[in-house]
């Protein structure tokens, strides 16, 4: 896709070239337009459920932006042959009602006939244009922030093969199915954010790489601090793990230092594939606990300092 003859334009502050979580657009001094689209097929089997996760997931790209996402459009991919249309009406109703928890107005969308059901969302919404945050901006001395534990793509490998017990099963849907926006709502408040990301499909360690991409910066990882679901250790030593995981691994591998306090097990699960994951962004240090206990107090538990931003070793991250 790099090689594509982009249209070029002033006013795109970023595209797709830098792997950014959604695109934003320059409108005048003070607007920004943040428009960014996502769907897939069920991570779970019951069909509200589902709705919900995917429009949490795309809904989260914004909020990874630092911005506010306002107007949202479905997208639909349904088997109406094979499949009661009653399955679609709770999918898009789990959907709706995450789009009026974000505040968002559903404006329209698209459907087609499929063999495999998809849905999701492409969302429009508003910042400053330089309050933005990219995933690029890291600075020696931060700290390394997350909000949301790991593990969504294994607990969801093995729902589907009947083997998460129900309290991990809720633990990691509850996850999926939370919004970023208390979180970025604090970030922004906080107001001194270098880098941020969120922690989607290329697992942990894919979207950090992204972070160090071109820039004079590696990072250190403490896999003992990084926040995890419980349960998930058990789950990758008895082979629930999603093909994505390997996927990502073996793109990433080159650019990782694994230390032998860090143990196999996790060092799989910061490659596992996540689904509407936390926010990941770095700060500087001694604004980090401060941060982290608003983080705690507002309703975001699971948020961790889980590494820091060193200049030694550019491109390559350290886990230990």
């Amino acid at each position: 896709m790099r090689d594509l003859p982009l249209i070029r334009d002033p006013n795109l502050l970023t595209g797709f070239e830098h792997a950014e979580d959604a695109g934003v657009y320059k409108i005048s001094d003070d607007l920004a337009l943040v428009q960014t689209l996502d769907f897939f097929t069920p991570t779970v089997d019951d069909p509200y459920t589902f709705g919900q996760i995917a429009a949490t997931n795309a809904l989260n790209d914004v909020y990874a932006m630092g911005g506010k996402p306002i107007t949202a459009m479905n997208i639909v991919c349904f088997p109406v042959k094979t499949m009661d249309m009653a399955v679609l009406r709770e999918v898009l109703r789990g959907g709706l009602d995450k789009m009026r928890e974000a505040g968002v107005l559903l404006v329209g969308g698209h459907s087609v006939e499929d063999n495999e059901i998809k849905y999701g969302l492409s969302v429009t919404g508003t910042i400053d244009p330089l309050k933005v945050w990219f995933n690029r901006g890291a600075k020696p001395g931060d700290s390394l922030i997350l909000t949301k534990p790991l593990g969504t793509g294994i607990v969801s490998t093995a729902i589907k093969g009947g083997e998460a017990n129900p309290q991990l099963a809720e633990k990691a849907i509850t996850c999926m199915t939370q919004l970023n926006n208390k979180s970025s709502a604090l970030m922004i408040a906080n107001g001194n954010i270098h880098a941020c990301t969120d922690i989607t499909g290329f697992g942990f360690l894919g979207h950090a790489c992204e972070m160090i991409e071109g820039e004079n910066i590696s990072l250190h990882i403490n896999s003992a601090a990084v926040p995890v679901f419980a349960g998930v250790q058990k789950l990758v030593e008895s082979g629930y793990v999603p093909g994505g995981l390997y996927r990502n691994k073996n793109y990433r591998i080159s650019q990782i230092e694994k230390a032998d306090t860090c143990p196999n097990w996790i060092l799989d699960v910061l490659f596992d594939p996540q689904t509407a994951g936390g926010l990941f962004f770095s700060i500087p240090t001694n604004e980090a606990q401060n941060l982290i206990q608003k983080l705690h107090q507002g309703g975001i538990p699971d948020a961790a300092i889980v590494g820091q931003v060193v200049s030694d070793n550019p491109g390559k991250i350290f886990v230990y």
